[in-house]
């Protein structure tokens, strides 16, 4: 399958949800921005698709990528990021938001598992209350929070600067 064809719209998602779901499969809803992809990305999917049959990622648009995170960000556009993580294997289906946490996704798609990395705990997840309310299990996945795309932002940036 070619890596575009996983990133679809809510509506379909949601159907192919409801299609896994009547075979008997447990779907996995896990989000964040991946603005510069790295090793503790990977690792975060692949744990976070070890907590169900089905991993669905939706990704922060640009917009809300860039209220959370700031000016400048993203680098890297809501298409080239949506298609960087359909082309990790773990990953079934992609979807891009426009909220700044996937509440109404969770209410949408009412996935069996909210999967959230290391640098949350139970008790910080944003999403906690609706995933409670709507008996989502919240797993904490992947491994701990050494790896930071602001931290490789920033030691791209002095090693420029060490250049010039």
């Amino acid at each position: 399958m070619n890596s575009r064809d996983k990133i679809v719209s809510p509506a379909f998602l949601r159907e192919m949800i409801d299609s896994v779901r009547g075979r008997g499969k447990d779907v996995v809803l896990a989000n964040g921005i991946f603005d510069l992809v790295h090793v503790g990305h990977v690792r975060y999917l692949e744990a976070a698709r070890r907590e169900g049959d089905v991993l669905v990622v939706a990704i922060n648009s640009d917009a809300s990528a860039r209220q959370l995170k700031g000016p400048g960000r993203p680098i890297l556009g809501e298409a080239a990021r949506a298609e960087l993580i359909a082309a990790v294997g773990a990953v079934d289906a992609v979807v891009v938001f426009h909220e700044l946490n996937v509440e109404r996704l969770l209410e949408f798609l009412r996935p069996d598992v909210h999967a959230k990395g290391t640098d949350y705990a139970p008790n910080t997840v944003p999403e906690r209350d609706t995933a409670a309310r709507l008996g989502i299990r919240v797993a904490i996945v992947g491994d701990p929070k050494k790896h930071s795309t602001s931290d490789l932002f920033s030691r791209i940036r002095s090693a420029a600067t060490h250049r010039s």
